[in-house]
């Protein structure tokens, strides 16, 4: 029986990934943590520290200013256990529980892990997730929630410490290498301009599962007018999340 067991994981034929932030919550937890704050609000200066492809570092101000102000990881947590899941996104979790003979499942986020965990432990939904790739976030000794850019890149599209493509291709091909043999299809639920980018690594037998009329919607829309050809993905836009059961079960059932 243990040859059986060790094989299983190897065998499912359909990899899908899902951005967290306005994909599966229908909120952005780096937004939601703010409610934190004194006056649940940010003061002036900090919020004009951002400058555009940094912001993973002013959140690391973010966070250093909400543990000044007596902020707690429990405080935080209690935030993000909040945050509702988007539209459909339980039952599409659900019927991929229901199918861990054929999918893969992973994650892959521009927020961190603590939000993250905080939030899939609450639904129990943790276990359905084989791979998390977001930013590591850790509590030093005085409370404070640390976060670290989760790698760098070269990519000109996207912010210095994250650009998805990479993430996705090089747990394509990790993937691919350790079973052995590619998935039949590679799926992509998104909704923002960082997951438009991933999505053009995706091939023609893959799907993209963009949220409609979100910016991911959008570039892919734009890119079929001005250059046709270049995004090879099977396109599915989404309202709920009942609607990439519904097209997952077609292509199950192929």
């Amino acid at each position: 029986m243990t040859s059986h067991s060790t094989r299983v994981p190897s065998d499912k034929r359909f990899l899908i990934f899902f951005d967290f932030d306005e994909t599966i919550v229908d909120e952005t937890s780096d937004d939601m943590v703010v409610q934190a704050a004194p006056g649940q609000r940010l003061p002036g200066w900090l919020k004009d520290t951002y400058h555009p492809g940094r912001y993973n570092e002013y959140m690391q101000r973010v966070l250093a200013y909400l543990a000044e102000q007596g902020v707690t990881e429990s405080d935080m947590r209690g935030i993000m256990e909040k945050i509702p899941a988007t539209p459909g996104m339980i039952t599409l979790f659900q019927f991929l529980r229901t199918r861990p003979q054929d999918f893969e499942v992973a994650l892959v986020s521009d927020a961190n892990t603590f939000f993250i965990e905080s939030w899939l432990r609450r639904v129990g939904a943790r276990q359905l997730f084989h791979r998390v790739f977001t930013n590591p976030a850790t509590f030093n000794k005085d409370g404070r929630l640390l976060l670290r850019p989760f790698h760098s890149h070269d990519c000109p599209r996207c912010p210095d410490n994250m650009c998805k493509q990479v993430v996705v291709r090089d747990h394509v091909a990790r993937r691919t290498h350790e079973r052995g043999r590619p998935y039949q299809r590679v799926f992509y639920v998104g909704d923002g301009a960082n997951d438009f980018c991933p999505a053009l690594a995706l091939g023609p037998r893959d799907v993209a599962f963009p949220r409609r009329d979100f910016p991911m919607h959008r570039l892919i829309t734009e890119t079929h007018e001005a250059m046709p050809g270049e995004f090879k993905a099977v396109t599915v836009p989404w309202v709920s999340g009942e609607d990439v059961v519904q097209r997952l079960r077609k292509l199950v059932a192929e």
